[in-house]
Parts: structure tokens; C-alpha cells; sequence
């Protein structure tokens, strides 16, 4: 119950979606937006590319690798693609997240799975994001039925193209979609990055703004595609989903933390934060990462001088913010509650072991 410190892990996000959804917008506003977030992604032509803010301008180098087959689930297996993000993940690299554009006819179900296989230790499922033509739905759904099966496994959907059908049409829509994925609505695959990953600021500066900057303020204020010349307000991508925080100086009871992880709410899509259990293991705190139906806990020792806090961040679609806080509240400790070594097996088992491969909790969710 005292094991050392994790390794570093990288999320790797599928994106995946019909041919015309609009994953390549989505991909690049991601990277115009990610304000000094790493990015490299792995593309339909299975090109991996070191990309940060500059490549936007289309300054890519000579960074592409191709295998010259665009569907990834039918070119490599999950061995292969370990070759790929290899070459991502390595510290040298200096990514934070790994985006995979899956081709428009590629499985996303099986690209999940060759993720969560990856023997690779500095990897972990970041999410099925699928890419939804809000005004083509009904003729993509038709050409292809797939769509279904590919809705269902899929951790967030985003709704593109929603200035192309009425709202009433789009209510239809999303309640049409169902299944337990967050749905949020797009414009020219303009979500806001927070949904896939932490925006750090860059750190260079040299007394002016940086390329960057100037991009995300033209994203935020530039009266262009998303909001039409006459809107006069910025862009608040964040009001497609909410964001609950939540802090406890008691420490959390194991077994009722579980039970609501293990039942999450419809739209909850992302947790994130550390974990204090107490007495149960008073040694470390829990760091948790959660996307969709997938969960993983990573023990840590406490910092030196660390105040022993519970401190989360919730994000998701539809949720019920209020109802969500007093879930959490209640699985606050309370004194009469045993904090013990068997109060933890249902944490432990999401806990990925040193010395085994991934087996993936949720993998089949």
C-alpha cells in the first residue's frame, strides 16, 4: 500500500468521426487554442507529428511518418501502433497529450482497444471523442448504420455544424443520440480544449505576446466563423458544459467514493484531482483520472508540507452540478467510519500494477 511514485502518463485521445464531420477542424482549432499545451497527433496517413502552437501556420517540417493507410485499426496492430507512441511519449518529446484522427471509416471501437492494450507505460486512455455532422446525421446514419455502434462506446460526442439545423431539430438530435456519452455542440469544431486536456500557459516570453496569444485572442474576439460580424462578444466555449469543483479537508471514505465513481451520472465526462482516504492509507494521496467509463488511480507520497486535501474538478454535459457536490459531500468520512486496508481493494483495483500489462478497467464498458 506504499508503492512509489507513478510515471509520468500521457493521455491519448481518439478522435474519430464520418468522413465530413469535421475531426481535421477540430484537430486544428485544438492546436490554435492550446496555449502552450503540447499536442502531437497521429493522423490519417499515420503520420506522427511533434506539433505545438507554431505548426498551425502549416510549419510541420519534416516530422511526418507515413504508412500509407489512412483506416489505422486495419494498418497496424496494437504492437505497431506501441512503435508510434513510443516515439510521442518519450520524456525527450515534451508532449502533454496525444491525439489520434482516426480515418473516416476506421473502428473506433478498435483503435480504443489497441490504446488500452499499449504495454507502454507512459500511456493512458484519454477518451473516444466522436465527431457528429449535426446537419448530415440522418443521411450519414442511413450510408452508414455503424454510426450507432460507434455512438455507443464513444466518451464524448461532439455535435458539429450546429448553426446548420434549428434548435428544435437539434433537441431531436441529442435526444436521439443517447447512451451515457456527454454531448456538446459545436460550430466549425470550435469545444473548448479543457474537455480534452489541462491548457498550461507557455512560459517564453520576451516583452510581447506570443504567436499563440494572438491566436486565442482571435479565436475569443475575432467576430469570425463562430459567432457572424455582428456579434459583438467574445466566444465562451465554455458554456457547452459545466465544471463542478470540489475540496474536502476531512478525508474521503473509500467505499462510498467508489460507489459513486462506479455509478457516475449520465454526461459526466472527465474527473480529475487528488484523493485524500486518511487512515486507510495515510502515506499517500490518490491522484484520478477519469474519461468516460474509464477510471485509473495513481498513489503517490504525500509532498513534504502537502495539507492533506481532497481537491477534484468534474467536467461534463448536462449534468446536475448541485446533485454531483452533494454526492461527494456524502462520501466525506464521518468518525464513526472503519478506515482500513479493506476499505480500499474497490481503489485498488483501479490501480494499474508495475509489474502487469494494462488490462484496462472499463475497456469494456
Amino acid at each position: 500500500m506504499s508503492p512509489t511514485g507513478p510515471t509520468q502518463q500521457i493521455p491519448v485521445v481518439v478522435l474519430a468521426g464520418f468522413l465530413g464531420s469535421g475531426k481535421t477542424t477540430l484537430l486544428n482549432h485544438l492546436l490554435r487554442a492550446s496555449r502552450g499545451t503540447r499536442i502531437g497527433a497521429i493522423v490519417n496517413d499515420f503520420g506522427s507529428i511533434e506539433i505545438d502552437a507554431m505548426t498551425v501556420a502549416g510549419q510541420l517540417g519534416d516530422s511526418t511518418l507515413s504508412l500509407g493507410n489512412g483506416c489505422l485499426c486495419c494498418a497496424v496492430d496494437a504492437s505497431e501502433l506501441d512503435v508510434y507512441l513510443e516515439k510521442l511519449t518519450r520524456p525527450a518529446a515534451r508532449l502533454d497529450v496525444v491525439v489520434i484522427e482516426a480515418s473516416g471509416l476506421a473502428e473506433p471501437q478498435e483503435l480504443v482497444r489497441m490504446v488500452l492494450a499499449s504495454e507502454n507505460p507512459r500511456v493512458v486512455y484519454g477518451g473516444l471523442v466522436e465527431v457528429v455532422d449535426a446537419a448530415e446525421y440522418e443521411a450519414t446514419r442511413e450510408k452508414h448504420p455503424e454510426i450507432d455502434r460507434h455512438l455507443a462506446v464513444a466518451d464524448l460526442v461532439v455535435l458539429n455544424k450546429t448553426d446548420r439545423v434549428p434548435r428544435a431539430g437539434l433537441d431531436r438530435l441529442r435526444a436521439s443520440l443517447g447512451g451515457a456519452a456527454s454531448v456538446v455542440e459545436s460550430v466549425y469544431g470550435r469545444v473548448d480544449p479543457e474537455l480534452f486536456f489541462d491548457r498550461r500557459p507557455s512560459t517564453e516570453r520576451v516583452g510581447q505576446l506570443a504567436f499563440e496569444d494572438l491566436l486565442d485572442d482571435e479565436e475569443e474576439h475575432g467576430h469570425g466563423e463562430a459567432c457572424g460580424s455582428e456579434c459583438g462578444h467574445a466566444v465562451h466555449l465554455h458554456t457547452a458544459y459545466e465544471s463542478v469543483a470540489f475540496t474536502s479537508a476531512a478525508p474521503m471514505d473509500p467505499r462510498r467514493l467508489m460507489a459513486f465513481l462506479d455509478s457516475r451520472p449520465e454526461g459526466l465526462y472527465r474527473i480529475k484531482g487528488f484523493v485524500d482516504f486518511g487512515a486507510a492509507d495515510p502515506r499517500n494521496r490518490y491522484g484520478v483520472h477519469a474519461v468516460g467509463r474509464f477510471l485509473r488511480f495513481y498513489p503517490e507520497p504525500w509532498p513534504p508540507g502537502e495539507e492533506c486535501l481532497t481537491q477534484l474538478v468534474l467536467i461534463g454535459s448536462g449534468t446536475d452540478a448541485d446533485g454531483l457536490r452533494t454526492s461527494l459531500e456524502a462520501a466525506v468520512a464521518g468518525p464513526g467510519d472503519i478506515q482500513d486496508e479493506p476499505a480500499m481493494w474497490g481503489v485498488l483495483r483501479y490501480v494499474q500494477q508495475a509489474d502487469e500489462a494494462e488490462e484496462a478497467p472499463g475497456a469494456d464498458d
